[in-house]
């Protein structure tokens, strides 16, 4: 059994039964410190968000969530397993997406189908039977185009499915985007900056999809967001980090009237 820190048992205590612990992580890239001993805990229920200056840490933790980095020391529980070491393929197989902050698509394939290469993971049959088109290859085939219409209803994408994503506005490619991180079907979902570079419609109806993927699909959702707006309004407990280090964890009032996020985002004010 796990071993986890008294902080990350306060953290689960608040959050109940965590999808996800982190606890006591470091990393460091040639004596800089990227990830300095943060910890936190996230719900089964619950939109988390972790904020910062520029460089603070906060893509350096969703790398180490998602197996991209592998940390000098910590670990990372995953629905009650340690997933520091395995492969990226691995711990999205397990049931973690991730979005990008660049649109990371096919631009020459169509709505429909880059959304069907984020079902990818449930797919189980052979080369003979995808020739033949049969048997398990047609019934996983059809359960997964099915699984991808219920996500383009959810996200009002229709007029696009069969449109080119290169052709497609900016904001509905963020859409499609967060479409095929859906279409694996997870258990946590990792959002980075996902209303970076969009208008304000834009930005309000994908705050309306994250709050609806939350609610109704009852997805837990990490967020990473330079929108203070959007964070405030949406998440339930908001991390700051800067510089590496965790220094404050709260609900969103308490985050807004912290003295040392202040001093984070802002400096220190000069007395006269």
């Amino acid at each position: 059994m796990a071993v986890v820190s008294q902080t990350v048992v306060r953290e689960a205590v608040v959050t109940e039964d965590p999808i996800l612990v982190f606890d006591n992580v470091r990393l460091a890239f040639a004596g800089v410190k990227a990830i300095d001993g943060v910890t936190f805990a996230v719900g089964r229920r619950e939109l988390f968000a972790i904020i910062g200056p520029n460089g603070a840490g906060k893509t350096s933790i969703f790398n180490v969530l998602s197996g991209v980095y592998r940390p000098q020391s910590g670990r990372v529980l995953f629905d009650g397993v340690d997933i520091v070491g395995k492969r990226p393929h691995r711990i999205a197989a397990a049931g973690m997406a991730r979005t990008f902050q660049n649109v990371e698509l096919f631009a020459n394939l169509t709505v429909l189908d880059n959304l069907m290469l984020g079902r990818h993971t449930h797919l189980r049959y052979g080369t003979f039977s995808a020739i033949a088109w049969w048997g398990r290859a047609r019934r996983e085939e059809l359960a997964a185009r099915a699984a991808v219409e219920d996500i383009v209803d959810f996200l009002e994408l229709a007029p696009w499915r069969r449109l080119p994503v290169g052709l497609l506005p900016y904001g509905v490619q963020k859409r499609v985007e967060l479409g095929r991180a859906l279409a694996m079907k997870p258990k946590l979902l990792l959002l980075d900056e996902p209303v970076g570079g969009m208008n304000l419609e834009e930005t309000e109806d994908m705050a309306r999809y994250i709050l609806d993927i939350r609610d109704e699909l009852n997805i837990p959702i990490i967020l990473v967001e330079h929108d203070m707006g959007l964070v405030m309004d949406l998440a339930d407990r908001v991390m700051v980090v800067d510089f590496g280090v965790q220094i404050a964890t709260g609900i969103p009032a308490e985050i807004q009237n912290n003295p040392d996020v202040i001093r984070a985002y802002l400096g220190e004010v000069q007395r006269a």
